[in-house]
């Protein structure tokens, strides 16, 4: 089987009508060119102040996700909503999550973000995002028509036993919407990319958010599609826009059976 897949590049800021329209331009720009799926990078639908998150995070059902799921159901897509922020009753804090639509708009899985980065560095220097955030802890993988699919988020990249338990779960194509740092992207983004991708013989789709907004860090971009050989088939280096790359299951399918490595663990 082959489809093709589309990943979103875009700055969100603090306003989500603005940031919500946004999504829509280029989700029905990649459905046009014939996109199966998409996928929109972490936090697209508002990003700004952390002391101001919980204010803008919903329910899950809530509005943003029932725009979504009309999204999906309207263009016949499979839709990865890269993450928004989930409202936590009782909470101060809210999850980090991640939506997969089918394209009859029917919420198929759910993630939250299993892992957040706090530092605390010598210059006096703090980024903590469990202040503000509450940690998942379930692996999420759905079966689709298409093909098993794996979700996950931005930093948990730096997890590879994370990806294999996706692989374990059936995941074909793994999502890794992100805001990933322009520091950290320019040293690491590709080449964690790539690595997650050989060693789990998947296809990753990775939308990323570009550049610095008037809020919050600046970010690195460089949104692609990885195959299985770790192959970039599509980037977007700056800039907001799509990518799009096809899914080839058969090549897959001929990788793993050349290349049995995922046959040959040890460890499990």
């Amino acid at each position: 089987m082959k489809f093709l897949a589309a990943a979103v590049q875009m700055l969100a800021v603090d306003d989500k009508a603005a940031n919500l329209a946004e999504a829509d331009r280029w989700i029905r720009a990649a459905a046009a060119q014939g996109a199966r799926l998409v996928a929109l990078p972490e936090v697209f639908l508002w990003r700004g102040d952390k002391k101001r998150e919980k204010e803008f995070a919903e329910p899950i059902p809530g509005p943003a996700s029932e725009a979504l799921a009309g999204w999906a159901r309207e263009l016949g897509i499979y839709l990865l909503a890269g993450s928004l922020l989930e409202e936590v009753p009782g909470s101060p804090k809210a999850y980090n999550t991640s939506l997969l639509f089918d394209p009859a708009g029917k919420l198929r899985a759910s993630y939250r973000k299993m892992h957040l980065f706090d530092v605390d560095l010598a210059n006096g220097v703090s980024a903590r995002e469990s202040d503000t955030r509450a940690f998942g802890d379930s692996i999420v993988a759905a079966q689709t028509e298409l093909c098993g699919m794996g979700l996950s988020v931005c930093y948990d990249l730096r997890f590879p036993e994370l990806y294999r338990a996706l692989v374990a779960q059936g995941a074909r194509v793994i999502f890794v919407p992100s805001a990933f740092t322009a520091y950290t992207g320019q040293a690491h983004w590709e080449t964690l990319l790539r690595a997650r991708a050989i060693e789990n013989q998947v296809y990753i789709i990775a939308p990323d958010q570009f550049g610095k907004s008037a809020q919050s860090f600046e970010t690195h971009g460089h949104s692609m599609i990885v195959d299985p050989w770790g192959k970039i088939l599509a980037e977007l280096a700056d800039g907001p826009g799509i990518v799009v790359a096809e899914i080839d299951l058969d090549y897959l399918a001929k990788i793993r059976a050349e290349l049995p490595a995922l046959d040959h663990r040890k460890l499990r």
